[in-house]
């Protein structure tokens, strides 16, 4: 059943190419609107405007609400501004691009190499790109600063095309795409990376952009973060722009659309969205029934962003003139993607056929255009000047962000084998035939000869650095700032914080039981009172500060909101009292984990693209940290992000009231596989205190010669103890590589074993240990375990650094070290499961047991909790005897009477930590 002329999705758009029949009244209405504003300003403009379509609605004239429009291209062509560039020019070497492009994936499917890429997505975005790189994207060198572009993963062949016109990349690096360790040139490896990898293309690439939904929210946290460094006065950012290009089928990921509310409230007009309408995913249509242009446009405008469509190319404009009935209008709003889809697969006769002669009207309309004619009606991602018109009205738009919605072909000008194919995401070669096709459309001079004898080596095309055009080229992006993708990593040298600053973790808590999370945020609070540094922390926290202790700060430093706060706060006369400001420190995000790490991104690589450094200190629920957003630290790796991740309330067992949903035994599992993260669990806050500084100096100390892009993560914990000062004779440098002994064991003349722990789990090894010596007469040494992770990295690369140079002498893993000298099996523990612990069994030179948290949270209290899972002081006493007995050193019995006495089977017998505050 053909449902065409059912209606389409949205029909209740005002029509904007509507015959004028009264121009003198109209012109008056605009001139009182006009005056209006001049008058009682944009909102009292506004207001009565409002009042007008209320009142329009009473009177049952049936005006929409403007949610969405026709079908048609929001600035009409007697409001497209002056066109300032050559055309003609710049679409020749648009032309080499496209060529060159498909070129670079083309020839990386030579025998033996084969390493896929995609065609089709830059092709059909390639006017998009050039219109933004010739005439509005500003480079690092603009007096005003740099814009942050988006680049679109799948177009990236586009980019490295452009770099090589621009003398940027040379032939032999083009050919080494996707072939990033294998493609040698001058006895280097200098292949490209498949999509926008910063870290894998440092001078390059400055945002990535895949995972598909990454890219939207990053982009409007780094708008967020632009007007945030503006209004604490750290930098001029007034005239710098974000761009983010994206795909239609993308915008079905919800991270695409989940944070467009705050970029609307905050009203960020330094941000465009520029979405690719090609109508296609990777598989198919995105609404083959529906019209995605159509569903963007209200969802966007319902969240209260500038909307602006570019829809048709130039050729249609004609044709609209003459649609005095709006008998055009009404086919193009009413079908669906899928036969437009069809349209562009087809031929100009199948359009006249099944398009416009679907409406006698329409069909009278094109019966003097050719069928050739017919065909070349372009969309408007494909006109140079709408796309211009766009940008500019986007540029020049005040008080919300934009979004420009372009419709395009996918696979454009590839010719018929790839343009507006289901398949055509997928397809990566072009046969001799589409090669002849594709180099004829784009005018290249390359001979049939050339393209016959190597087809799967065809050529690029590059004029000469003399050429016009490759002048006029270099000219457009001299004028604007400078090359685009660039990234820099230079930026001011930071004065490193004083010893003072850390003097609260060191010493400790003296009676006062507090929780390390405490003990972090006491440290914080000094680093924030730093002269010369104190203002480069940014705290963020997702609506979880006061569960952390942070609500000490919202007096002082203040919750950044860029409109402050217009209201009287419930809790003013307090002393912990609710403030805002428009030059507040702290990022305070909401309920929004994701929105949260995409603000570490922003913050954490301010180095690099404001060349200010600026250290993010992102604190959540350790649960909904690597396993909720775990892409977006994935991300903030790639974009090279420094600052520090904080996991509070951590593990399964200390705020075990909370349950399933909040027993974190697993982040530092995920957390190890992240390769830019370094994780820590410490158990007191003397050693969160150097934990802090070492990445502090590492980070941004010159003189620390350790890589400086990582992530440190510190999982803390909300269970209050006595927090001990930092020992006289403290190991330093094992707190910082990942394991020290804490307490030896009593000289009794008993066996021996050694107890490892790490964060909360300290004290229950503590307590094993007394236990161990009174009850059993056996001495075990305690060694607090700061970092499992970093252990087992140290490990890993001596083992590496061993296979690579088998006849050198091996070094030593720092653990294998550590232990060398012990006595006694090792009995491994943390309220993490087993798999963190397990992590450094290899590198053990003894008789190696670990217990953990395995399995699901529960709600109970934390000594219930810590027998369950079998990690308790007398859980560890059992396990050391049961080691003992293993090994030789004593009957199994022992293991068996304390398994008994300390009722292992009885969660209520359990007594291992505190019950208070156990939830949240």
């Amino acid at each position: 059943m053909d449902n065409r002329n059912q209606g389409g999705p949205i029909l209740n758009g005002l029509p904007s190419q509507v015959p004028d029949i009264d121009p003198e009244e109209t012109a008056e209405w605009l001139a009182s609107l006009d005056g209006l504003i001049d008058e009682g300003g944009r909102t009292r403009a506004r207001y009565v405007m409002l009042r007008m379509l209320e009142r329009s609605r009473q009177k049952q004239i049936g005006v929409p609400s403007l949610t969405a429009t026709d079908y048609v291209n929001t600035i009409g062509p007697e409001n497209e501004p002056w066109f300032p560039g050559d055309e003609e020019v710049e679409r020749r070497y648009r032309r080499w691009n496209r060529w060159n492009a498909a070129m670079l994936v083309h020839r990386a499917q030579r025998p033996g190499v084969e390493v896929g890429g995609h065609i089709s997505t830059y092709a059909s975005s390639a006017t998009l790109y050039e219109v933004g790189l010739n005439h509005f994207f500003r480079g690092k060198d603009h007096p005003g600063g740099g814009d942050h572009i988006f680049y679109q993963g799948h177009a990236s062949p586009g980019m490295y095309a452009r770099a090589y016109l621009e003398g940027r990349m040379s032939a032999e690096q083009l050919d080494g795409f996707r072939q990033q360790q294998s493609h040698f040139i001058d006895g280097k490896p200098q292949g490209l990376p498949s999509y926008p990898h910063p870290h894998q293309l440092p001078d390059f690439w400055e945002h990535p952009t895949v995972s598909m939904g990454l890219g939207p929210m990053n982009a409007i946290a780094q708008a967020q973060f632009d007007k945030y460094l503006h209004n604490r006065g750290i930098k001029d950012t007034s005239q710098q722009q974000t761009w983010a290009f994206l795909g239609d089928g993308e915008l079905d990921e919800p991270e695409s659309r989940g944070m467009l509310h705050v970029a609307a409230f905050e009203e960020l007009d330094n941000l465009n969205f520029v979405i690719n309408c090609n109508l296609q995913r990777l598989d198919g249509p995105v609404r083959g029934n529906g019209k995605i242009m159509q569903e963007l446009e209200s969802y966007f405008r319902g969240a209260g962003w500038n909307v602006i469509k570019v829809v048709w190319g130039r050729e249609w404009d004609a044709l609209l003139a003459k649609d005095r009935d709006g008998a055009l209008v009404n086919l193009m709003n009413t079908t669906p993607d899928g036969d437009y889809q069809t349209y562009k697969g087809e031929s100009g006769g199948f359009v006249r056929d099944n398009f416009f002669g679907r409406d006698p009207r329409t069909k009278a309309m094109v019966e003097d255009y050719s069928d050739e004619q017919i065909w070349n009606l372009k969309r408007g991602g494909h006109d140079y000047r709408k796309v211009f018109a766009a940008y500019k009205a986007a540029m020049e738009h005040t008080g919300q962000p934009t979004v420009i919605l372009v419709k395009t072909v996918k696979g454009y000008s590839l010719g018929p084998h790839f343009e507006a194919r289901n398949a055509t995401h997928q397809m990566k070669k072009l046969t001799v035939d589409d090669l002849k096709l594709a180099r004829d459309h784009f005018q290249i001079p390359i001979s049939d000869k050339e393209l016959e004898d190597n087809p799967k080596l065809p050529p690029y095309y590059h004029p000469g650095v003399d050429a016009p055009e490759i002048k006029y080229m270099q000219e457009r992006r001299a004028e604007l700032g400078g090359y685009s993708p660039e990234r820099r990593s230079t930026h001011i040298d930071l004065k490193m914080p004083s010893d003072k600053a850390y003097q609260a973790g060191r010493r400790g808590s003296g009676k006062q039981e507090i929780a390390t999370t405490m003990g972090f945020v006491r440290v914080l609070k000094d680093l924030m009172r730093e002269k010369d540094f104190g203002h480069r922390i940014v705290p963020i926290i997702p609506d979880e500060a006061r569960t952390f202790g942070m609500d000490s700060f919202f007096p002082t430093a203040k919750i950044y909101n860029p409109h402050g706060q217009n209201y009287i706060s419930v809790d003013r006369d307090l002393f912990l009292a609710y403030k805002e400001a428009t030059d507040g420190q702290l990022l305070h995000v909401g309920i929004n984990e994701a929105g949260a790490t995409a603000a570490l991104t922003a913050v954490g690589t301010s180095y690099a693209t404001h060349g200010e450094p600026m250290i993010p200190f992102y604190i959540f629920y350790s649960m909904f940290g690597f396993q909720r957003t775990g892409d977006f630290f994935w991300a903030a790796g790639d974009q090279m992000a420094r600052g520090f991740v904080l996991g509070a309330t951590a593990g399964r067992t200390t705020l075990v009231a909370e349950g399933l949903q909040h027993g974190d035994g697993h982040s530092h599992v995920l957390a190890s596989t992240y390769p830019s993260v370094v994780s820590y669990d410490p158990a007191f806050s003397y050693e969160i205190a150097h934990i802090v500084k070492d990445g502090i100096h590492r980070m941004y100390d010159p003189a620390d010669e350790r890589d400086s892009d990582v992530l440190y993560y510190i999982t803390m914990y909300n269970e209050p103890m006595v927090q001990p000062a930092e020992p006289e004779d403290l190991d330093v440098e094992g707190v910082i590589k990942g394991l020290y002994l804490l307490k030896k064991g009593p000289d009794n003349g008993g066996p021996k074993v050694q107890l490892m722990a790490s964060g909360v789990g300290v004290p229950w090894v503590l307590e094993a240990q007394e236990l161990l010596d009174q009850d059993w007469g056996v001495s075990a040494d305690v060694w607090s375990v700061t970092s499992w992770t970093e252990l087992r990295r140290d490990g890993l690369d001596a083992e590496n650094e061993r296979l690579k140079n088998p006849e050198s002498e091996p070094r030593t893993p720092y653990v294998t070290e550590k232990m060398a000298e012990t006595e006694g099996p090792v009995i491994a523990t943390s309220d993490y499961m087993r798999a963190v612990p397990d992590q450094i069994r290899q590198y053990v030179p003894s008789h190696f047991t670990s217990l953990g948290t395995d399995g699901y949270g529960i709600s109970d209290t934390r000594p219930a909790a810590r027998r369950y899972y079998l990690v308790d002081g007398p859980s560890v006493v059992t396990q050391a005897l049961i080691s003992l007995a293993d090994t030789g050193k004593i009957s199994i019995d022992k293991a068996a009477e304390a398994a008994e006495k300390y009722q292992l089977n009885d969660v209520r017998a359990g007594s291992s930590g505190s019950t208070e505050g156990a939830g949240a």
